[in-house]
C-alpha cells in the first residue's frame, strides 16, 4: 500500500466514524490527497496524515451541513 492508498482509506473510514456520509467522506479523502500531493511537508514530524485529515474534515463540513447522530 502506498501512502496515497493509506491516506485516502483512513481518511474515510475517519469520517465516516466522525458521522459523515459515506459520499461526502469520499471528497473529503480526495481533498486530503490533493493536499498531500501539493504539500512539501508536515506541520510537524509524522503529522502528514494528520494534515490530510484536518484539509479532509473542513471540506467535509462544508459539504454535509449536518452530521448524522448516533
Amino acid at each position: 500500500m502506498n501512502p496515497t492508498d493509506f491516506i485516502h482509506r483512513n481518511v474515510i473510514n475517519e469520517l465516516i466514524k466522525q458521522g459523515y456520509e459515506e459520499a461526502v467522506a469520499r471528497q473529503g479523502a480526495n481533498y486530503a490527497i490533493d493536499h498531500y500531493r501539493r504539500c512539501g511537508s508536515a506541520s510537524a514530524k509524522g503529522k502528514m496524515f494528520d494534515d490530510c485529515l484536518q484539509v479532509a474534515k473542513g471540506w467535509a463540513s462544508k459539504l454535509q451541513s449536518k452530521k448524522k447522530s448516533k
